[in-house]
């Protein structure tokens, strides 16, 4: 099985590719691109431990319920139903949280998991949102937070996703109802809404270890005095020494709140941001309030802040620590590596939901078949 780098490096049809299909591939397990009769595919992939980590103990994060996140599918996928999709490739998950969904919709609706054990690491979803991607679906709609889809973005390729928000502090997840989002997916599958009409193209950091790709975030880097990735989440904003930032929004929450106190970036602005939160101080040194958490707004200090550019290099010099990415530690910091955080402009796409449903409510009949 080829590892995530090179899934990130290598999958994914063409933007051409898929604009001439719209998904109209035959998924039989792990027979990538096989082409058939014309068959309108999305991808699925819903993450049952999303808005379950301890940050539901330290801070007031909400808990997203696995008969919730199942609900949500019932929604997407009779949006998507609505549309025209003939057929439902999902990531197999020990919850068996698509089901319900399954059920609903089975006179109607193809729906065919991955050949693939049930998910219980974030490895799985890496690997189903590559075979999804070689397999041609025109999009791949996703339940849990900011990683989860990091972790997805591995290896989808230039698939466009949606991102539907299931977990903690999420930043890339639109916070969008289900029938929505499955309205959104659909259309863009069916050829309803192009691809260049609704989609817009994220950041991403890519962080390097010796000069080589070991990880990727979607929102934020965060270099931790932390030495060990214990429960992974990282919650104290005190053992962050540094962070890397694709975007910082007002009405973000987590670290991306902190920036947006300091210089305000969108996702399609061709910029990111580096803090430092300690170290000796700079010129613009100062001190922010922000929401670092679920109920949890502090004051922060920053000892220096400045922007990063795409394709600049930044090297971390903490040691021991850790590198979190979007919200989560992964990366040791130890002696004798040298670490680099790079800002890349070409991110996953991300189908803008609001902008989907505009025009496919503007195109007779509500764009419905």
């Amino acid at each position: 099985m080829p590892s995530w780098v090179d899934l990130l490096l290598t999958c994914g049809p063409k933007d051409s590719e898929r604009e001439r299909s719209h998904g109209r591939y035959c998924h039989g397990p792990r027979r990538a691109g096989r082409m058939c009769t014309a068959v309108i595919t999305v991808g699925v992939i819903a993450n049952p431990a999303a808005g379950k980590d301890i940050r539901r103990l330290v801070a007031r994060g909400r808990v997203v319920s696995n008969q919730e996140k199942a609900n949500t599918l019932r929604r997407v996928f009779a949006g998507m139903a609505a549309t025209g999709v003939e057929r439902i490739l999902v990531m197999p998950d020990a919850s068996r949280l698509s089901e319900p969904a399954r059920r609903d919709w089975e006179s109607q609706l193809r729906v065919e998991y991955l050949d693939m054990p049930p998910v219980e690491h974030q490895d799985g979803s890496t690997h189903a949102a590559g075979f999804m991607a070689r397999e041609g679906v025109s999009c791949i709609v996703t339940l849990g937070g900011d990683g989860t889809n990091r972790v997805v973005a591995r290896s989808c390729g230039d698939t466009p996703l949606v991102p539907i928000s299931t977990g903690t502090n999420n930043v890339f997840p639109q916070m969008v109802e289900g029938t929505l989002a499955g309205l959104a997916a659909g259309a863009l599958a069916t050829g309803k809404v192009a691809p260049e009409e609704v989609c817009a193209t994220s950041k991403r950091l890519d962080v390097l270890v010796d000069e080589k790709l070991a990880d990727i975030a979607l929102v934020d880097a965060a270099i931790s005095s932390e030495q060990f990735t214990g429960a992974r989440a990282i919650w104290d904003v005190g053992t962050v020494h540094e962070v890397f930032l694709t975007r910082a929004e007002p009405a973000s929450i987590g670290l991306s709140s902190v920036g947006a106190r300091l210089r305000p970036t969108t996702l399609d602005e061709p910029l990111g941001l580096h803090l430092r939160l300690s170290g000796r101080p700079g010129k613009n040194r100062t001190t922010v309030l922000a929401p670092v958490g679920p109920g949890l707004v502090s004051h922060v200090d920053i000892a220096a802040w400045s922007v990063l550019e795409p394709g600049e290099r930044r090297e971390v010099k903490l040691r021991p620590g850790t590198v979190a990415l979007d919200g989560e530690r992964e990366i040791a910091l130890i002696a004798g590596r040298r670490v680099e955080v790079m800002l890349n402009a070409n991110g996953p796409r991300v189908i803008q939901v609001a902008r989907a449903n505009e025009l496919l409510a503007g195109r007779g009949a509500g764009g419905v078949r």
